[in-house]
C-alpha cells in the first residue's frame, strides 16, 4: 500500500508541474523564461543538498553528458514557454503522447526488435496525436504553443532515452540541472521579454522546481526500481489524465470530448505497447 501511495504521489507531481507552469503564465504571475529559470535553480538546488545528504559531502563535478544536457534544456525552455497559451492539460497529452511515439520510433531505428503489439501501440498512440491536431473550434491549439511543447517532447524523449544509460540516476541528474541552468538563462536574454516577477510566481517556480521536480524525481527513481517493468509503463500513463483533470478542476480549462478521445487513444496506444506480451 505504501509503495501505491508513493508511486500515485510522483504521477501528481509530475501532473502538477504542467498546472503550475500553465496557472503562473495565465494569471501572469511571471514570464515562461524566468519560471524555467527559477525551476531549474531550484530543481538543481535540491538536487544538490539531496545528493550531499546521501554522501555525507559535498559532490564533485561530474562531466558534461551532451546529450542529456541538450534534452533537458529543450524540455525546460520548450515546456515553459509553450504554456503561454496551451492549456495544462492538451499540453501535457501533446508531451506524453509525442514522447511515447519518438521512444517507439528511436527503439525501432536502433534495430531493437519489436513485437507486433509494440508496433500497434504506437500506430494507436500516433492516431491519438493525429486526432488531437485535426482543426476544431472547441479545441485551442495555437501553433506556437504545440511547436514548443513538441521542442519539449523530443528533448524529453532525448533525455529519457539517455537515461537507460545512467548508473547513477541522482548523480547525473543533479549535474544536467546545474549544466541547464546556464542555457535557461540565455534563452531569457534571447527572447527580449520584459522581466515579470512576482513573489507568487517565484512560489510556483519554487514548488516546481524543488517539490515536483528536485523530490518528485528523486522519489520517481526510488520507486522505479521496486515496480514490475510493465506496472512502472502503465502509471506513467496517469499523468496527462492527472493533468487534464487538475486543469479542469483548478484552472476552468475545458475538456472537449475530441481531447478525451485523443487520450484515450494515446494513453491505450501507450498501454498496448507496453503491457501486451509477445
Amino acid at each position: 500500500m505504501r509503495l501505491i501511495i508513493l508511486t500515485l504521489v510522483t504521477l501528481l507531481a509530475f501532473a502538477a508541474n504542467s498546472l503550475l507552469n500553465r496557472g503562473a503564465l495565465q494569471y501572469e504571475l511571471i514570464g515562461p523564461g524566468e519560471f524555467a529559470t527559477l525551476r531549474v535553480a531550484f530543481g538543481a538546488l535540491t538536487l544538490f543538498i539531496l545528493l550531499a545528504w546521501r554522501n555525507k559531502s559535498l559532490p564533485k563535478a561530474k562531466p558534461l553528458q551532451f546529450k542529456g544536457v541538450v534534452g533537458l534544456a529543450s524540455y525546460m525552455v520548450g515546456f515553459s514557454y509553450a504554456y503561454v497559451n496551451l492549456d495544462a492539460g492538451l499540453g501535457a497529452l501533446i508531451l506524453f503522447g509525442t514522447v511515447q511515439v519518438v521512444m517507439f520510433a528511436a527503439a525501432a531505428f536502433s534495430g531493437e526488435r519489436l513485437s507486433a503489439y509494440r508496433w500497434l501501440g504506437a500506430v494507436i498512440a500516433l492516431l491519438g496525436l493525429v486526432v488531437l491536431f485535426l482543426p476544431d473550434k472547441e479545441v485551442n491549439l495555437p501553433f506556437n504553443g504545440v511547436l514548443l511543447m513538441l521542442v519539449a517532447a523530443f528533448g524529453w524523449a532525448l533525455y529519457s532515452l539517455e537515461g537507460r544509460k545512467v548508473s547513477d540516476p541522482l548523480l547525473t541528474s543533479t549535474w544536467n540541472f546545474i549544466y541547464v541552468l546556464p542555457i535557461t538563462l540565455l534563452a531569457l536574454l534571447i527572447s527580449g521579454d520584459s522581466v515579470l516577477i512576482t513573489f507568487s510566481g517565484v512560489l510556483l517556480a519554487l514548488v516546481s522546481g524543488a517539490i515536483m521536480s528536485g523530490l518528485g524525481y528523486a522519489l520517481w527513481y526510488w520507486v522505479l526500481p521496486q515496480l514490475d517493468v510493465t506496472v512502472g509503463a502503465l502509471a506513467q500513463l496517469l499523468v496527462p489524465v492527472f493533468a487534464l483533470i487538475l486543469g479542469a478542476l483548478f484552472l476552468q480549462e475545458v475538456v472537449s470530448l475530441r481531447a478525451t478521445v485523443a487520450a484515450a487513444l494515446i494513453i491505450g496506444g501507450v498501454a498496448a505497447g507496453s503491457l501486451l506480451k509477445r
